[in-house]
């Protein structure tokens, strides 16, 4: 009876194995063909790599030789000593100099240099045969990797010789310690972490090893079923056939899931490495070593940046666990553990540039069509400065809290007030080029990537005043040829109590015409325009109310003047030039001279080159040169320009520009610090702008609702301390701290002018401001001939005689004669009208009758008191 049951069993079980031996070998040989399709296509996308421009080394520039070969290394190259020698170049590095070889794989060509230190600066670069150079590129460095598939996946690829062996070890000790001594399958771990499940009464230890953990991530379903556990080991027996176990954990360390990043999923230790720490994965230490290979199992329960202390637990266990398996030892686990996380700076916008990229990738489809590039492992060369990137970044993170509170404030008094309409936090776009190149040096298309993908430095939004420069540059055009500039009679906005709204507006006898400079008088009473259209002027400063010169009106942004000029060179030859300059929806309406018509903070951006680079309209671009993965050239991309503008006309408006930075609405940036050399206009309609340059940097900012609801905050206020501090902090870089005065063409002059007469200024005439001309047009009588009391003593003594009339402040010069005004009429349906930190009016003075020494020697008269207190229309108060 016994010998029966042991023969029942014995035959069951062996019926059992067969049964098993079956299943498992039907599994295997059905997925085999599986591994097979998935092994013959390559186990990982070769997806396009960006890289940024690259940096320049000067003669003079402040700079060490341990710097420049950090560069080298973080972007490729061996160091001398190294093993292992790259195909894109090499270093040898000594106390004074170093010496750079760039290698078959290089952006440049194989041509090296030296370069040579002496007390903290660049002091010679010599080529290879031995010739000076001024200066000498870098190797470019890597931005990231276009994202994979629906889950937009980061990855990069490592190979197994360039994991740090304490990552390995981290990895192999916490996760399978007998990775490189089992076939695949760790059974005495399985039978432990069976053991340990029965006693616990749940699961609570996993048995598979790294291999396993390979087949389930790269294979199958993350679904638990004893059906799919056969099929993983099937798929892990077919792995562990086909490749060593160096391979095998290559593999694992380019797939295996990291944590997300925004909306980027973060695969492989590569990526990790940078995301987390800021590094290549061969610099890591110990302890960064530990934590990753801490985050396997759980990596968004043990996010480094939201559970820290969960991170942390969890690295320290990673190293007890290396002390166990004799990898490190107790001493080095000790210092480890001491060690802080030392992360790098949360922010994708920062230091992948995602909006960027995302336009790259945009560009990418135009230059190559729509084919699948993505997959070919394309080089592709940019124009981004990762430096000034992080500039752009920071500026716009600190730059948008100062905004909120003004936005928070505004909607505090709408509730206030009974409005409880939800508050509506403005997005904001920032774009930096080099105004000589058109290179995109910046670009950031939004307050957080994470939560927004939508890039707002290509969307389309009326530029309001920031396109009020073009419609001085039309006036200064026709100056080139003498054109003498008429007024159309004007049609005056309805007043009660001058003009009925039935009778036509009373002549102007004295209208007066001349050639456009920058102390035209323009008419700037509240107009009514062409097809009804009737702008309004920012808080109806009675100040500017009248006759300002041309200067004073770009200063102040003022409306009704740059209409009333616009309407003088002609709409349509606004218009002209600025879809010449890449605004390309302008049209020749009135609406035109203040903005209405729209553009993206990009085609701004390349406008305003036409200002900064002498009028030659540069193209902005994002991508120079794509290559193939072996460094190849498929395809080199010039930049592309077109010259508008005379360089007179460009310089001529650019000094206009510079008066509004210097001490009108753009002064902002004065205030908070900004003191380089620099040109700019601010911009408000229903949004916010700053646009603006130096010699060698140009940025464009702004700032508005997604829903297009007014901001109803000004172009200075909001959109300014963001271009402020971005500048500010831009020109403490290396590579933009070489800023100078902008250098005149041949054909203009710059004349001092005295402030009253706005005629050439002497001793006499001491408060005086510079204006430039081009050259033939500027004033010729001095303050003293132009407004001083010709009369004799005779007709001092009794009062009689016609005194010389002072000019008003802005009067035109001679030569340039005043360009009428409109009677004063009352506003309606005022168009928004550019705000800025306007002047107080002048102090009203109350008349008194003069006595007989005062008419005799013409001191403390009534029109004396009022030139000495005349306001300044060309400088602020």
């Amino acid at each position: 009876m016994r010998n029966t049951i042991l023969l029942a069993l014995g035959s069951l079980l062996l019926l059992t194995l067969v049964v098993c031996e079956s299943i498992f070998g039907y599994y295997y040989f059905q997925y085999r063909h599986i591994v097979d399709e998935r092994l013959q296509k390559p186990l990982f996308e070769q997806t396009a790599k960006i890289y940024a421009a690259p940096k320049e080394v000067r003669v003079g520039q402040k700079l060490n030789p341990q710097t420049v070969a950090q560069e080298l290394r973080d972007a490729g190259y061996s160091g001398d000593g190294d093993r292992d020698r790259s195909r894109l170049g090499t270093y040898a590095l000594d106390d004074a100099s170093i010496t750079i070889q760039p290698g078959p794989q290089s952006y440049h060509s194989e041509q090296g240099a030296t370069v040579t230190f002496d007390n903290g600066k660049v002091s010679k670069i010599s080529g290879d045969g031995g010739q000076a150079l001024d200066a000498y590129e870098l190797e470019p460095q890597l931005i990231t990797g276009l994202s994979e598939g629906q889950y937009r996946t980061k990855r990069r690829l490592v190979n197994f010789n360039e994991l740090p062996p304490n990552l390995v070890n981290a990895v192999t000790s916490i996760e399978d310690r007998r990775f490189f001594a089992h076939g695949g399958v760790d059974y005495f771990r399985l039978v432990g972490a069976l053991r340990d499940d029965l006693r616990a009464g749940r699961r609570a230890e996993g048995g598979s090893t790294l291999t396993m953990q390979l087949a389930r991530g790269f294979f199958l379903t993350p679904e638990k079923r004893l059906k799919r556990k056969i099929i993983e080991i099937a798929i892990t027996f077919q792995l562990e056939n086909r490749f060593n176990k160096q391979q095998i954990f290559q593999i694992y360390a380019n797939e295996i899931p990291l944590g997300q990043q925004g909306s980027f999923a973060i695969n492989g230790f590569g990526q990790a490495a940078q995301t987390y720490f800021g590094k290549d994965v061969k610099q890591l230490d110990l302890a960064q070593c530990a934590l990753l290979a801490g985050m396997i199992q759980r990596p968004s329960y043990r996010n480094p940046y939201r559970h820290p202390e969960r991170a942390v637990q969890r690295r320290n266990m990673v190293l007890d666990a290396m002390v166990e398996t004799g990898k490190i030892t107790k001493e080095q686990s000790i210092q480890a553990k001491a060690e802080p996380l030392k992360l790098a700076a949360v922010n994708v916008d920062a230091g992948e540039a995602p909006y960027f990229v995302d336009l790259v990738r945009d560009r990418l489809v135009q230059h190559l069509g729509d084919q699948d590039f993505n997959h070919e492992g394309l080089r592709i060369y940019t124009s981004l400065d990762p430096d000034l990137q992080q500039v752009a970044t920071n500026a716009v993170a600190d730059g948008m809290k100062i905004v909120d509170a003004q936005v928070e404030r505004l909607h505090a008094r709408r509730v206030k007030a009974g409005d409880n309409s939800p508050i509506n936090y403005p997005q904001v776009a920032l774009v930096a080029l080099n105004p000589h190149t058109g290179q995109v040096l910046a670009l950031v298309g939004g307050r957080n990537y994470g939560a927004s993908q939508f890039d707002h430095a290509i969307q389309h939004r009326p530029t309001g005043s920031a396109f009020k420069p073009f419609v001085y540059a039309a006036a200064f055009n026709t100056s080139l040829a003498g054109t003498i500039l008429t007024q159309p009679p004007p049609q005056a906005q309805a007043s009660e109590q001058l003009v009925s709204s039935a009778d036509p507006a009373p002549p102007d006898p004295g209208r007066q015409s001349g050639v456009f400079t920058a102390v035209t008088l323009l008419n700037n009473q509240l107009t009514t325009f062409e097809d009804g259209y009737a702008p309004g002027n920012y808080h109806n400063d009675m100040r500017f109310n009248g006759q300002i010169t041309a200067r004073t009106a770009l200063q102040w942004s003022q409306n009704n003047a740059t209409v009333s000029l616009a309407q003088m060179v002609g709409y349509n030859n606004v218009a002209a030039l600025a879809r010449d300059a890449g605004i390309k929806s302008a049209r020749g309406t009135p609406a035109v001279a203040l903005g209405a018509y729209d553009a993206t903070p990009l085609d701004l951006a390349g406008a305003y080159t036409t200002f900064a680079n002498g009028g030659v309209r540069i193209e902005p671009w994002l991508v120079a040169s794509v290559r193939s993965a072996s460094g190849d050239v498929l395809n080199d991309y010039p930049p592309n320009s077109k010259p508008i503008l005379d360089p007179r006309v460009a310089y001529l408006t650019l000094a206009l520009m510079e008066n509004v930075i210097n001490a009108g609405t753009g002064a902002t940036a004065r205030q908070r610090g900004f003191t380089a050399p620099a040109a700019a206009k601010t911009g408000t309609s229903r949004d916010a702008w700053f646009a603006g340059f130096t010699s060698n940097l140009l940025c464009v900012v702004w700032i508005g609702n997604d829903d297009y609801s007014d901001l109803k905050l000004e172009g200075g206020k909001a959109a300014g301390p963001v271009w402020a501090d971005f500048m500010k902090q831009a020109v403490q870089l290396p590579q933009y701290s070489d800023t100078r005065q902008f250098v005149a063409p041949s054909g203009v002059s710059t004349v001092r002018l005295d402030k009253v007469t706005n005629l050439v200024a002497d001793a006499s005439c001491p408060q005086d401001y510079d204006a430039v001309f081009l050259d033939g047009t500027g004033p010729a009588q001095t303050c003293d001939q132009g407004a001083g009391d010709q009369r004799n003593l005779f007709q001092k003594l009794f009062g009689i005689g016609k005194q010389a009339n002072v000019a008003p402040a802005g009067a035109p010069a001679n030569g340039t004669p005043a360009l009428p005004q409109t009677p004063v009429g009352s506003q309606a349906a005022a168009a928004p009208a550019e705000p800025g930190p306007a002047p107080p009016p002048p102090d009203q003075q109350q008349k008194k009758k003069r006595g007989f020494f005062g008419r005799l020697f013409g001191s403390k008269s009534d029109s004396d008191k009022q030139q000495q207190q005349q306001p300044d229309a060309s400088q602020p108060h």
